[in-house]
């Protein structure tokens, strides 16, 4: 059937959101008088939420209120900092030209709560172009299940085999296979150290958002 919709996950997929993670972890280590980690080891947790990179930057046990005071106090300052470094990946906006100009609609399916994607979808003037975006806000069951993406492929108006949903982690794989619609995993997104995007069971496996390209050319064709 021919491709007439592409649904993104957010962060490690569409967007770059790393940098903003990074720099509040940072500031709330050095709040407290403690060195910079190194970058990478918090980008090795972006995919965990909050409570794995609150884990990997202070030495707390996960279940203490000192613990949780931590974990709330970065999502505040997330809401404050969540579209100051946060950019699309390169190679994203000339894939969203493409799908605009094969009049293909497209839009976002995240697991992140709609009080951080809406701020950061119409910080970088992507709101007034997408045609949906669903958060765990709008569903009972949130990735893996396949109520986002039911939920996305009805407001869109598109059968799920008619969408290609994209993303960085097995979630969003099982996710999108659970609800019938084609999927891609990328690589260049938060992967932890120790898995294999590979092993996800996704229709296609892509390292640079460019090779989406062909992925969208060959659906377009049926081929």
């Amino acid at each position: 059937m021919r491709l007439r919709a592409v649904l993104f996950d957010m962060d490690g997929t569409l967007l770059d959101s790393a940098p903003d993670f990074i720099a509040i972890t940072q500031a709330m280590r050095a709040t407290r008088g403690l060195p910079p980690l190194a970058d990478k080891a918090i980008r090795d947790q972006v995919s965990g939420g909050a409570r794995a990179m609150v884990a990997c930057a202070f030495d707390e046990d996960p279940d203490s209120a000192a613990f949780e005071a931590l974990r709330q106090e970065f999502l505040e300052r997330y809401q404050e900092h969540c579209v100051v470094l946060t950019r699309p990946f390169d190679g994203i906006e000339a894939l969203l030209d493409d799908i605009e100009q094969a009049r293909l609609l497209w839009g976002v399916a995240t697991n992140k709560p709609v009080r951080y994607a809406e701020p950061i979808m119409q910080g970088l003037n992507l709101a007034e172009r997408s045609a949906v975006l669903v958060c765990p806000d709008h569903v009972e069951q949130s990735k893996p299940a396949p109520d986002m993406l039911l939920l996305a492929c009805q407001q869109m108006g598109v059968k799920p085999e008619e969408v290609l949903f994209i993303g960085d982690d097995a979630r969003d794989i099982e996710s999108g296979r659970a609800a019938g619609c084609r999927t891609a995993a990328v690589t260049y997104g938060y992967i932890h150290p120790e898995d294999n995007p590979r092993n996800w069971g996704a229709d296609v496996v892509v390292d640079h958002p460019q090779e989406l390209r062909a992925v969208l050319d060959r659906a377009l064709c049926s081929c």
